[in-house]
């Protein structure tokens, strides 16, 4: 009889996984956005920067606690996505919209061809040759982009490229939100 019910008890256990398995990819695929990554940053002061300088203008922590709104970018020359934003880059910085630039990984000799080529869109840049200021950010690749109001404050984190698209329903009201406060 005990042979009977486990015999039974084992029949619907690969229907139950199944079932289990099809609410989990369900939940997974009906949020908002399937491709957001988390920050822990949102509402925080920003990490400290610590970075070097790379030829030229720097800054550092007061830079973001000190003026107004903000944008931190986490880029290197050898990524074609930053190469694509760059132009978006360049608009926002047209437009009065301060950057700062944190070279991530790259060799200064190569990151200063590449703004040579493509322009400078950074109110200053620094360097993270090993990426330790990319991990405090919580960074997860190149490029990223964070908005940092004028107390200091992370107001937004955007992983990937900066498309016109992403600056007009992302970036301008996050920007526009930090600037009213």
């Amino acid at each position: 009889m005990a042979e009977k019910k486990r015999v039974s008890f084992l029949m619907f256990l690969p229907p139950l996984i199944f079932l289990g398995l099809a609410a989990l990819f369900f939940i997974g695929v009906s949020r908002d956005d399937p491709n957001a990554l988390p920050s822990t940053l949102i509402g925080k002061p920003a990490p400290v920067l610590a970075v070097e300088p790379l030829e030229g203008v720097t800054f550092g922590d007061a830079d973001l606690r000190e003026g107004g709104v903000t944008l931190v970018n986490f880029w290197a020359s050898w990524c074609g996505p930053c190469r694509d934003e760059h132009p978006v880059l360049e608009t926002l910085a047209e437009d009065g919209v301060t950057i700062y630039g944190v070279n991530y990984k790259d060799k200064p000799a190569n990151a200063m061809r590449f703004l040579d080529q493509l322009g400078n869109p950074y109110a200053a840049i620094a360097a993270d040759p090993a990426g330790r200021a990319a991990i405090e950010w919580g960074v997860y690749g190149v490029p990223e982009t964070f908005v940092v109001d004028g107390k200091g404050q992370v107001v937004l984190r955007h992983p990937g490229p900066l498309t016109p698209e992403v600056v007009a329903k992302t970036l301008r009201p996050a920007i526009e939100a930090a600037s009213a406060q």
